[in-house]
């Protein structure tokens, strides 16, 4: 049995059922699908309409001072700036205090040096501040220290110097005045050897070795191979110091009387004095076991002006 046949351009009721298209408008090939339709965005807030907005206030010229007055007024922040000001007063004055020290060291050190004629080392005294002391003019404390290589014209000569309360007044006189001045000089055997051959012409030819005898105080100048030698004692003479012959032995004693020797010696230790400024004089002398120690001193002394000791010129 056969299906009746349906006339062309007919759909079958036998065929399967398409997608029903849309009675009024066909679907194409390039239609998009249908989507879902966007929610309206919910509205923003407003106040009511019986609500009347106002502006922020800023704000007022009262409240920022109090404000300011709050923030200084903070004790953390009074004391950290206390501190930093104090912190940058004492740097101030340490770092003035240090420059002063050193400008007053190296002017007291080259006056030292230029009459001693050897290197020295300067220290002042920390009482009162030495600020203070630089200010006014006033030292109280200086104490100096010779490298020991001579003192003017004496060999390996050390000395230790301790000055106190000195007063810087220029004038057209002095420069001021030196209330106490003490001295220790230091002169060991080997450098009294070189300082006599080299100032003594008389007798220094003929001494090649010097030794000391603390026992009794005296110096042995003694010639080459023991063929002469010379017994002198260091005493304290009118204020100065002096070798006193004791006696002459061999070859010396010939050669050399005691009466040529000791005027000899006595122009020697004058001229080692005279060269001393400040008034500068002896007070007593010890034989040691390596040399002679001589203690000096002046009191009340006079700075020489810049005009008359070049030494002094830039005090």
């Amino acid at each position: 049995m056969t299906n009746p046949q349906e006339p062309d351009g007919d759909p079958s009721i036998w065929a399967r059922p398409g997608p029903e298209a849309d009675a009024t408008h066909p679907a194409t090939p390039f239609e998009t699908p249908p989507t879902t339709p966007e929610q309206p965005a919910a509205p923003a807030w407003a106040p009511p309409p019986d609500v009347q907005e106002y502006p922020a206030a800023e704000p007022s010229e009262d409240t920022v001072k109090l404000k300011r007055r709050r923030s200084f007024g903070d004790p953390v922040s009074i004391v950290l700036v206390f501190v930093i000001v104090v912190a940058l007063l004492i740097a101030g004055l340490i770092g003035t205090e240090l420059y002063a020290r050193h400008l007053a060291d190296s002017k007291v050190t080259e006056a030292t040096e230029c009459v001693v004629r050897d290197n020295a080392s300067v220290t002042f005294g920390v009482a009162p501040p030495f600020l203070w002391q630089h200010v006014t003019g006033h030292y109280t404390n200086i104490s100096i220290e010779t490298a020991g290589n001579q003192v003017k014209d004496a060999k390996l000569m050390k000395a230790e110097l301790s000055i106190s309360d000195v007063r810087l007044q220029s004038t057209e006189d002095s420069g001021g005045t030196i209330g106490a001045l003490d001295a220790r000089l230091t002169w060991p055997a080997t450098g009294i050897k070189e300082t006599i051959r080299e100032m003594v012409p008389l007798l220094g030819n003929l001494v090649s070795d010097v030794t000391t005898n603390p026992a009794d105080g005296t110096v042995e100048l003694k010639g080459a191979f023991g063929l002469a030698t010379a017994v002198v004692k260091p005493q304290v003479v009118n204020n100065g110091l002096s070798l006193q012959v004791v006696s002459l032995t061999g070859l010396g004693s010939m050669a050399l009387p005691k009466e040529s020797v000791q005027p000899a010696l006595d122009d020697f230790t004058a001229r080692l004095l005279k060269k001393y400024p400040l008034g500068v004089h002896a007070d007593s002398v010890e034989v040691t076991d390596t040399g002679v120690v001589g203690y000096f001193s002046t009191r009340n002394a006079t700075i020489p002006a810049h005009s008359q000791d070049p030494c002094f010129a830039n005090l």
